[in-house]
């Protein structure tokens, strides 16, 4: 592990969605005092300036709130316009946005199925497709998806979630290998449980991951070397609750 603060990322741009609380604020955060500028989006205005106004008087950073419904492919389009018109192009990607319907799928609802792939699945893609040319702009970048080991083991009331993010995966693997030639890189970084308050379901504890292990997993993807990529990472809490 590196130390922090170090400002390996001064002059880089990125993008966190979903950025306003949990693993996005902290994967901002991280970024924020590694020198990037980031913008991070909410689906409200408030929630997206309250959250850059205290990431910025947190780590004296840049950093830019806006409102974005990324599972709409208008507002990931400008969303990302705003980020170009800003900055000029963009280096990193932080797909983190996402929501959990668990229910069985029998019981899953048509709006909320299209709800859970349309934020999970269709707004990384939306995304991706609009960083990717700003990206080029800049002569390369990195595109990191916060997935989930749901999207390896199926469980029980999981079928929404776990159809996201398998194909979330997908799309991932297929991408990195259209865009690796154009020193575009692509990882997913896969947690278990997290302590956030994503699945009510669960609560919070101690024992979970917390949102920095995962910053600081994807801190240290993009400190590795441009020769190199990690396709993957799982995480797991060490010492997960004994059933």
């Amino acid at each position: 592990m590196h130390p922090s603060n170090s400002r390996f990322l001064a002059g880089k741009t990125a993008v966190v969605t979903g950025g306003t609380r949990g693993i996005g604020r902290a994967v901002a955060e991280a970024l924020l005092l590694e020198g990037a500028s980031v913008a991070i989006c909410g689906r409200t205005a408030y929630a997206a300036a309250a959250a850059a106004g205290a990431m910025a008087t947190s780590t004296g950073g840049e950093v830019v709130g806006l409102t974005a419904d990324v599972s709409k492919p208008e507002e990931a389009a400008s969303l990302f316009d705003e980020v170009d018109r800003r900055w000029g192009g963009l280096d990193i990607l932080i797909n983190n946005a996402g929501i959990g319907v668990f229910r069985p799928a029998g019981e899953i609802a048509i709006e909320e199925w299209q709800l859970v792939i349309g934020l999970n699945l269709s707004g990384p893609f939306y995304c991706s497709r609009a960083a990717l040319p700003l990206m080029e702009k800049r002569g390369g970048g990195y595109i990191i998806q916060i997935s989930s080991l749901a999207a390896k083991n199926a469980f029980a009331s999981g079928a929404a979630y776990n159809a996201s993010k398998f194909g979330l995966n997908g799309f991932s693997e297929a991408m990195m290998l259209d865009v690796r030639y154009r020193n575009i890189r692509v990882s997913e970084i896969m947690p278990g449980s997290v302590d956030t308050d994503f699945s009510p379901r669960s609560g919070r504890a101690d024992w979970k991951i917390a949102p920095a292990d995962v910053a600081q997993v994807a801190i240290d993807l993009l400190r590795m070397p441009s020769r190199t990529l990690v396709s993957r990472v799982e995480m797991r809490p060490s010492k997960p609750r004994k059933a």
